[in-house]
């Protein structure tokens, strides 16, 4: 029998999931190696019957962790696909202010009306046996990755700098433009889509296993910018390794 696949959603624009709609042809022939059951944006059918689930979004409410240990408790593999899902993404933001104040601006006097606490990403509620980070995640590296899974193999994502994957694209480095750029301690994998479009790298893949912080410092001091500056960039779609590493 095909292995079972289901796609569940939280707290996210649903861009990762619309990335695996959008592969289209690709996606009419892994079918025919799966079977779909639940996918919320694509089909009305659902069901609990699944092998593997693929989650997008972040821990925002207290009623998300038992549909998540259901999800565990369901799934033989867990996996989290984008930065929502992989880091809290860029929900995590709230966690850096005073969580009253952040309701209250959001949604004013129907503050009380909405259930949310800090956000989280989904390791932090469950056990996950693998990730795929990015916002939105690449299309590519998807396909890879559900490929090695069916075969039984780990999947291999990049651990090294987009700074790599910068040099090899011919880009002038984002410093030198005078922008911050978080390319040297981010992982890889996304083929330095925002440098190669004018953009410095935010993040949005998290960081390597081991980053070169202290050629990080260097090259920020070169350009005359600071940690801070980096580190609030950082915060659009990273925070969380702030806050675990601290």
């Amino acid at each position: 029998m095909k292995p079972r696949v289901a796609f569940f959603d939280f707290a996210s624009c649903e861009g990762c999931q619309l990335a695996v709609i959008n592969l289209e042809n690709e996606l009419l022939d892994l079918v025919s190696h799966i079977d779909i059951v639940n996918f919320r944006e694509a089909m009305t059918e659902a069901s609990d019957d699944y092998d593997i689930a693929f989650i997008e979004g972040s821990v925002t409410r207290e009623a998300d962790i038992p549909r998540l240990k259901k999800i565990r408790e369901n799934a033989k593999l867990v996996v989290p696909i984008g930065a929502c899902a992989c880091t809290g993404g860029v929900n995590f933001r709230k966690n850096f202010y005073e969580l009253g104040e952040i309701r209250n601006y959001v949604y004013g006097e129907s503050a009380k009306y909405f259930d949310t606490f800090a956000t989280r990403p989904v390791k932090a509620v469950i056990p996950v046996d693998f990730e795929i980070p990015g916002c939105p995640i690449n299309p590519k590296e998807f396909l890879s990755v559900v490929k090695s899974l069916l075969i039984g193999r780990k999947p291999e994502i990049p651990n090294h700098p987009v700074c790599v994957e910068c040099k090899l694209a011919g880009n002038v480095c984002m410093y030198d433009k005078g922008e911050v750029c978080l390319g040297a301690v981010t992982r890889a994998g996304c083929g330095a889509w925002c440098p190669s479009n004018g953009s410095g790298c935010e993040g949005c893949r998290g960081l390597v296993d081991e980053p070169n912080k202290n050629s990080e410092k260097e090259v920020l001091t070169k350009a005359g910018l600071t940690v801070e500056d980096a580190v609030q960039k950082f915060r659009i779609f990273a925070g969380y390794f702030e806050e675990v590493k601290k």
